[in-house]
């Protein structure tokens, strides 16, 4: 065996590792981020509703890691959040189970509506989709997690950090502006839902 024979498998075992530490350290990133948003949940909202805010919260991460690499809100993850929605909103204490229920439900339908209003114009004006039917689906959700009030901080929270992520990129000259260039809106509206949940149970509910 000759010398160059002894160091082609050495090189090519050190390319191979980087893309596996590379993903370790994501994976470890993201459990750490699940983790510390289930006990940030637990300690905004003790009991069940900490419980459905913890599962919130990992619905949330799951929707805006997949939009990030896929483009795509998947339709059972948003189911899942807006059926915890539900049970939520049954929980109400100034409000009948079937009160609660509805007006979540009012809720997450004039927010898609809205959405979807949005998604019309755009077409109409530019040619081309805006906003996918993920992201009306997602406003779904939010809308039946947020009252009335945090619904709008909802949203300029998600296009504030949409536009600060993208501008930096800029800056830094990862990734020029392009006016065609598809942002997964769902990556920082996901959180910004959780976010929101979040400020209600644990800074406005005491007062």
């Amino acid at each position: 065996m000759t010398r160059d024979d002894e160091v082609v498998p050495i090189h090519q075992s050190r390319i191979e590792l980087r893309p596996r530490r590379q993903g370790s350290f994501e994976i470890s990133l993201v459990v750490a981020l699940a983790t510390a948003a289930v006990a940030a949940s637990a300690w905004a909202a003790p009991g069940l509703r900490g419980m459905l805010g913890a599962g919130l919260a990992v619905l949330m991460l799951a929707i805006a890691i997949t939009d990030a690499r896929d483009f795509i809100i998947p339709d059972a993850l948003t189911a899942g959040a807006f059926a915890l929605a539900l049970f939520n909103a049954g929980m109400d204490d100034n409000a009948t189970v079937l009160e609660g229920v509805a007006e979540a439900v009012l809720r997450g339908l004039a927010l898609a509506v809205v959405f979807l209003m949005v998604r019309a114009i755009y077409r109409r004006i530019r040619g081309r989709q805006a906003i996918g039917l993920g992201d009306v689906k997602l406003a779904a959700v939010a809308g039946a997690w947020l009252d009335w009030m945090m619904i709008p901080v909802a949203i300029e929270i998600a296009a504030f950090a949409a536009l600060a992520v993208y501008g930096l990129r800029h800056l830094t000259g990862d990734q020029p502006i392009r006016l065609k260039q598809k942002v997964p809106f769902g990556l920082f509206f996901a959180p910004a839902i959780w976010v929101c949940w979040f400020v209600e149970g644990a800074l406005l509910a005491p007062l």
